[in-house]
């Protein structure tokens, strides 16, 4: 079911998105079924093998990503009701969802702290590109989404996760007071959900500037928290699934201005846009072109934002 645009949300659009009523059309269709190789069980050869013996048609659209694949046309709920996804040979992911640990890329023998974890996309993502070395400590405050997080962490085979129950802010002056520092921090925090409404069209209807504002207070608090737990040559991504200035270039520069960090460039193998350098008034430094903006129109995918940061030498 679609619902109508609020009248605001489309004035904003329009101000921010290019090629805005390409990105109408494409919000408006359903997104391609995109999933992601469990490499911790199955080579993406194999997978791709068994898939295509079942008679479904397999596109690998990045040569040096083969572990993300598009399946076509399925009959419903046939993609994750398959033997070969309950075994955990393979992740149903959104593409733009898979873009934040490809930017981390953490090491075999690295700490990574995933504050906002579930329900685990990013965090089995973390652990098989990590081949179940190092330490991920994988968080979330609500008992459901834990349940979900620890069921998809044990489908999977990650056997290098911590889970932990907190509130994102609670646990990071816990794990400060125990000196406690990280390689990699993944800020993947909660948001509007504006680039989601492919997937998710109630998001239109529940759509207001409050709930924006109120997110971008929340975000700051999780980020001005987990920054003190990264280690001096450490990097954070900090990423959403959002438009919304508010809560993404604002929130990247506060963080780089107010923690002296540098905003890095990102090589992903989808087309990015360039951070926008003003909104409502404000003006961001040059800086804030190397986050990444994901359009649908671009690539076909679900809508995102993200941005890789390091302290300043």
């Amino acid at each position: 079911m679609r619902y109508e645009l609020k009248p605001r949300f489309e004035e904003r659009m329009r101000k921010l998105i290019p090629d805005y009523d390409k990105f109408i059309e494409f919000s408006g269709k359903e997104s391609p079924n995109s999933i992601r190789c469990n490499t911790l069980k199955i080579s993406p050869e194999e997978l791709k093998q068994r898939l295509e013996e079942k008679g479904w048609k397999v596109e690998q659209p990045f040569i040096e990503h083969k572990e993300i694949m598009i399946i076509g046309k399925l009959n419903p709920g046939e993609l994750g009701k398959s033997v070969e996804h309950l075994l955990g040979y393979y992740y149903v992911q959104e593409i733009s969802s898979m873009l934040p640990i490809i930017a981390l890329n953490p090491q075999p023998d690295e700490i990574l702290l995933d504050l906002c974890a579930a329900p685990g996309s990013k965090t089995t993502q973390a652990a098989m590109v990590m081949k179940n070395s190092g330490t991920i400590i994988a968080n979330d405050k609500e008992i459901g989404r834990i349940r979900i997080l620890n069921s998809n962490i044990e489908r999977c085979s990650c056997s290098n996760v911590i889970m932990t129950r907190h509130d994102g802010v609670q646990l990071c002056e816990r794990l400060k007071k125990l000196n406690m520092k990280f390689d990699k921090i993944l800020l993947d925090v909660p948001c509007s959900g504006e680039g989601n409404i492919r997937s998710n069209p109630k998001t239109l209807l529940m759509w207001n500037e409050n709930m924006i504002k109120k997110l971008s207070r929340i975000q700051k608090k999780l980020i001005a928290s987990a920054i003190c737990l990264l280690k001096p040559e450490g990097e954070l991504v900090y990423s959403t699934c959002t438009h919304a200035p508010e809560e993404d270039e604002e929130n990247v520069n506060f963080l780089a201005e107010k923690f002296n960090m540098e905003i890095i460039p990102v090589h992903l193998p989808v087309k990015c846009r360039r951070g926008i350098s003003e909104w409502e008034g404000k003006t961001f430094p040059d800086e804030i072109k190397n986050c990444c903006r994901v359009y649908p129109q671009d690539n076909d995918t679900e809508g995102f934002f993200l941005a890789k940061l390091r302290f300043r030498k």
